[in-house]
C-alpha cells in the first residue's frame, strides 16, 4: 500500500524554499522519467532523479535526506535530455544546501573523550573549531 502524503504547510515551504535555492521551477516537471533513464548513477541512488523531483514538489523531507542528492555527479545528463528544461543539477545542490543547513553534529563535544581514540584528528579539529570563532 503506498504512502499518501498530502501538501501541508510545512511541505510547501520546503518546495518553495528548493525552487528558491534551485532558481528552477520544480512544478514544471511532468514525471515523464526521461532523468532517471538518462542518468548514470541511478543504479546507485536510493531515490531515482525523478522521485528526487517528485519528493521535491509535494515537500516530502525524506528527499533532503537521502543518499540520492550526494550521487548525483551534476553531469547534466538529465538537464540536457530533460523536456521541459529543468536543470536538476541545481535542485540536487538546493537539497544538499537544504541538508548541510541542518547543522546536525555528529560528533558530541561534551562526551568527546569516548570517541577519540576512533576519530580522525582532523574531525575532531573541525568539530571544536566552531566553538572557537
Amino acid at each position: 500500500m503506498s504512502e499518501v502524503i498530502y501538501m501541508g504547510e510545512k511541505n510547501k515551504k520546503l518546495s518553495e524554499k528548493i525552487e528558491e535555492l534551485s532558481g528552477e521551477k520544480i512544478t514544471l516537471c511532468e514525471q515523464c522519467g526521461i532523468c532517471t533513464t538518462s542518468c548514470p548513477m541511478a543504479d546507485d541512488m536510493d531515490i531515482t532523479p525523478a522521485g528526487i523531483m517528485r519528493y521535491s514538489q509535494i515537500g516530502d523531507e525524506r528527499v533532503v535526506d537521502s543518499e540520492a542528492i550526494w550521487i548525483c555527479a551534476s553531469c547534466f545528463t538529465c538537464t540536457v535530455r530533460c523536456p521541459r528544461g529543468i536543470d536538476l543539477a541545481k535542485v540536487a545542490e538546493a537539497l544538499r544546501e537544504l541538508n548541510l543547513r541542518k547543522n546536525v553534529d555528529h560528533i558530541d563535544v561534551n562526551h568527546l573523550d569516548e570517541e577519540l581514540n576512533e576519530l580522525p584528528a582532523i574531525a575532531v579539529v573541525s568539530a571544536l573549531r566552531k566553538f572557537t570563532s
